[in-house]
């Protein structure tokens, strides 16, 4: 097997951990590309497993962009998002690197990803993403393996803390969704309330390029009034599309001002927990839905 071959072998999982690492898919890709080129450069007869070591290798250079966006995360305007992507569910890109991630890849599990800490953040994905060994992610992290069984352990107990205690099957969520935006059509706003959960949190995202609100918000009755605003702003939307978007059902809509928006409700049981809202055209660029 030559370097090229060996490297794109292991590209789509790089490019998996990377995305889940760092929230934005042009970096994972930009990421994993550094990776390639570190591979390019180094001995390779020293190397006993090219996986590993290009796991280690995509792990650190995250590490380090993580630490260095964290000036630009501070100044940030209004709430962080991830960048969505579109998935294979939905049928609308079908490059090989974007066939499958693992089973949650939603907004609201990056979320929590974004608070954990950097290491927590690369532990938890590793191990509960990729499968990986705690011998592996001990090297991967410069640590030793009681330490990274901490930082899993910490992590999963973050996670299960902050995610739905029951998550809904796709189905049942698509149904959620068209209930939902029934009840925006018909300007409901006790049936938006009737179907959120008292502690609902609404996250909008404009990077202050589009307009978004400026904090989390979690009053149903509140949410209820932003979503009904945020349809029929500027004569409500002029396009709109269901996606799968991180593997979740979503909806894509552009509105009379030309903003794009991608909405993902986060679902626990039969109710909405919480709404996720990008619209930052520098995040909904790459999805070319428009």
């Amino acid at each position: 097997m030559n370097l090229d071959t060996a490297f794109e072998s292991e590209r789509k999982r790089l490019t998996g951990v990377a995305y889940r690492m760092l929230g934005r898919w042009s970096e994972a890709e930009d990421a994993v590309q550094d990776a390639y080129l570190r591979w390019q450069a180094a001995d390779h007869a020293a190397i006993e497993t090219p996986a590993a070591w290009l796991t280690t290798v995509t792990v650190r250079l995250c590490l380090d962009r993580i630490r260095r966006a964290k000036a630009s995360r501070e100044v940030y305007v209004g709430p962080w998002l991830p960048e969505p992507i579109l998935t294979m569910e939905g049928g609308e890109r079908r490059e090989a690197e974007m066939e499958s991630f693992a089973d949650d890849l939603s907004l609201g599990l990056m979320v929590v990803l974004e608070r954990l800490g950097p290491e927590e953040r690369a532990a938890f994905i590793l191990r509960e993403a990729f499968d990986s060994s705690y011998a592996e992610i001990a090297s991967a992290l410069g640590k030793n393996e009681a330490a990274v069984r901490q930082l899993v352990s910490r992590a999963r107990e973050r996670v299960r803390a902050e995610r739905p205690r029951f998550r809904a099957a796709p189905d049942a969520h698509q149904r959620l969704m068209n209930e939902f935006l029934s009840a925006v059509a018909a300007n409901d706003t006790s049936r938006l309330v009737a179907m959120m959960t008292s502690d609902v949190r609404f996250a909008s995202d404009g990077g202050g390029k589009a307009p978004a609100a400026l904090r989390i918000v979690d009053s149903p009755a509140e949410v209820a009034r932003l979503m009904l605003h945020l349809a029929g702003a500027k004569g409500g939307p002029q396009a709109i599309r269901f996606v799968t978007v991180n593997g979740v059902p979503s909806v894509w809509f552009r509105d009379g001002q030309g903003f794009e928006t991608v909405a993902q409700l986060d679902v626990d049981g039969d109710k909405i927990c919480a709404i996720y809202i990008v619209r930052n055209p520098e995040k909904l660029a790459h999805l070319k839905l428009h």
